[in-house]
């Protein structure tokens, strides 16, 4: 096979592991039942004028397996990081005692739960559509080649390598989403 078939498929296979990586880190945020920090990555905060994430204002921390609290460096955060949590809408109320942010996850009912489940089923099938037009534009690429002077056989062979990395990465993602649906169902 060519350097350029070679450079063309190993370009295709890297960006269909940031399409995965984009998933995993689309699903940490999604709320399963449990406390986790990462809910608020990409929650951001007026600081003294510029944007600035909520993790970089204040520690984040797991009280119990329904509580987050956020302490922040600087007292008259408080105020800013509260109207950013409720301003995200993701379904939670920050309580402020005036050193401390809490917030409390109430439980997820059964009707809740489906509808994360079908966030996360949306989530999922962005990256699906993601990892398919990476594959459109890697066969593309082969068939310019191969008007360019590629032989039939070595443009046959790269579209089957490439449709087989394709599917690795579409039951990959079928994977995590089966695994955050079971996260998520589980009471």
């Amino acid at each position: 096979m060519s350097a350029e078939l070679q450079v063309h498929i190993s370009t295709a296979t890297d960006s269909m592991t940031k399409a995965i990586t984009h998933l995993e880190a689309e699903l940490v945020k999604v709320r399963a039942g449990r406390a986790n920090p990462q809910m608020f990555d990409g929650l951001v905060v007026d600081y003294y004028g510029s944007p600035t994430p909520i993790s970089q204002v204040g520690n984040i921390a797991v009280a119990d397996a329904r509580t987050l609290t956020i302490q922040p460096w600087e007292k008259n955060m408080l105020q800013p990081i509260e109207r950013s949590i409720i301003a995200a809408n993701i379904g939670v109320t920050p309580q402020n005692d005036g050193t401390i942010i809490r917030i409390f996850l109430p439980p997820l009912t059964e009707e809740r739960r489906k509808e994360i489940v079908k966030r996360v089923q949306s989530e999922g099938e962005q990256s699906k559509i993601a990892i398919r037009n990476i594959r459109r534009d890697a066969i593309e690429q082969v068939k310019k080649l191969q008007k360019a002077g590629l032989s039939e056989d070595q443009a046959v062979d790269a579209e089957k390598e490439i449709q087989e990395i394709t599917n690795k990465f579409i039951s990959l993602v079928d994977k995590h989403l089966a695994s955050k649906e079971k996260e998520i169902m589980s009471v």
